[in-house]
C-alpha cells in the first residue's frame, strides 16, 4: 500500500493518514477501555455498569488524543464544547459498540468470562461511524483564508 501513497492526491493521502491515526488512537482507547472495565469490575461495578464507565473513560482519552494528533489541523473550538460534541456524536458508535458487547457477554459464556472479547468486538463495530461523525461534526477542518 505504501508505494501507492505517492500516487494519491494530497486530500486522499491526508484522509488515509487521519484514518490510520484514528485507528492507532482507537487501539490505545481499547487498552484504556479494557483496563478501566477490569478495574471497575474489581471494584464491584459488574459487567454492564463497568462497561459504561470504561467507555466514557476511553472516549475521553480518545477525544484528547484525536484533538492533539489525529485531527491536529481541525479548527480549535472550546475544549469543553468539543469534548461534549465528541461524546454526543459518538453515541451512535457507543450504541453499536455497547450493543455488540452486551449481545456477546449475555449470550456467549466465553465472552462473559473474558469481557475483553466483547470490548474488542464492540470497538471494531463502532469505529467507522465514530470516525466519520467525528471528522464531520467535531474536528472540522480549520477555515482557510483566501486572498
Amino acid at each position: 500500500m505504501l508505494p501507492l501513497l505517492p500516487r494519491l492526491n494530497p486530500a486522499h493521502a491526508a484522509l488515509i493518514g487521519e484514518m490510520l491515526r484514528f485507528g492507532v488512537v482507537g487501539t490505545l482507547g481499547f487498552v484504556v477501555d479494557t483496563a478501566t472495565l477490569y478495574a471497575a469490575m474489581a471494584a464491584g461495578a459488574g459487567l454492564y455498569l463497568g462497561r459504561v464507565l470504561s467507555y466514557v473513560t476511553a472516549a475521553s482519552a480518545n477525544w484528547a488524543l484525536n484533538r492533539a494528533w489525529t485531527f491536529r489541523q481541525a479548527e480549535r473550538s472550546s475544549r469543553r464544547k468539543q469534548w461534549a460534541m465528541f461524546l454526543l456524536v459518538n453515541l451512535v458508535g457507543f450504541a453499536t459498540n455497547y450493543g455488540t458487547y452486551t449481545a456477546l457477554v449475555s449470550s456467549w459464556p466465553l465472552a462473559a468470562a473474558h469481557p475483553v472479547i466483547g470490548v474488542a468486538a464492540g470497538s471494531l463495530a463502532g469505529m467507522a461511524g465514530n470516525f466519520l461523525l467525528s471528522r464531520r461534526f467535531v474536528f472540522r477542518p480549520a477555515a482557510t483564508e483566501n486572498p
